[in-house]
């Protein structure tokens, strides 16, 4: 749903004008809400991004500008890519690590330092990663967290990563993510999603025009809408097993032809 769509439809149910509540005030309720849902769930599926980079020979610790560079995604006919995107477009989150012949490991930024000491200048293909932010202040925390790798890279190594990007900005005339949020923009979210965000505005729009009890009926009917969708794209993959009434379901096991675990003669 576009922007504007959203500002109107909300007028509609409230039954006000722009007079009783301005653009710029539905645009802050708006942002509000999408902020609430992305960040709401730490590892959104549609969020997810498979992407690689090239480490550099002798240098350990690469930030998520470094390791998002062949990044690129298209949301409202906008490509975000590489270099040009805006710096806080880009991986948010790094959740697995490999290259082209192993995986590397995860281990605490503490054991790191005990197993690859400061002061080692060992070098070889990287086995382990961990991360740790980096940033000046909370705001530049979320984009500057670095990832450091054991040992040093020797020389330069492709490595595959499976993590999370950041959401485009959505909601207001200006943007951190953007240069420019125009009317015609939609929130970078799956299409049921628009109902539940709208849900919140309605919240937020009966609560600015006093009317307490109404916001609250359209606040827990937003609850109830985002813990339902959350559900809906946080279930588990098909392929996975399942427990049923205690009794582990495999489609794997079910179409092998492997045999079962040995079985003693008193157990025939």
């Amino acid at each position: 749903m576009q922007l504007s769509a959203m500002r109107d439809h909300v007028r509609n149910v409230v039954d006000i004008t722009s007079n009783d509540i301005t653009d710029a005030t539905m645009n802050t309720f708006i942002r509000e809400g999408y902020d609430i849902i992305v960040y709401s769930e730490k590892r959104w599926p549609f969020y997810e991004v498979a992407l690689t980079f090239d480490t550099v020979a002798s240098q350990k610790d690469y930030t998520m500008a470094e390791v998002g560079t062949a990044l690129s995604f298209t949301h409202d006919g906008v490509t975000f890519s590489g270099a040009s995107a805006p710096k806080n477009v880009g991986v948010r989150e790094v959740a697995a690590m490999k290259t082209s012949n192993h995986v590397l490991e995860y281990i605490g930024y503490d054991v790191g330092d005990i197993i690859y000491p400061l002061d080692s200048n060992s070098t070889g293909n990287p086995w382990y990663w961990s991360t740790w932010n980096a940033g000046t202040s909370a705001s530049a925390a979320v984009t500057n967290q670095t990832i450091r790798l054991y040992p040093t890279p020797s020389q330069v190594q492709t490595i595959s990563i499976r993590g999370y990007r950041n959401p485009v900005d959505f909601g207001g005339t200006t943007a951190v993510y953007r240069t420019a949020i125009a009317d015609a923009n939609t929130p970078d979210l799956p299409v049921p999603f628009n109902n539940v965000l709208t849900l919140y505005v309605l919240y937020r729009s009966y609560q600015q025009q006093e009317d307490a009890a109404m916001g609250q009926q359209y606040y827990s009917q937003f609850i109830q809408e985002l813990d339902n969708l959350r559900a809906r794209f946080e279930d588990s993959p098909a392929p996975q097993p399942l427990m049923l009434n205690s009794i582990r379901a495999s489609r794997w096991l079910s179409q092998s032809y492997m045999p079962g675990r040995l079985r003693y003669s008193w157990e025939l």
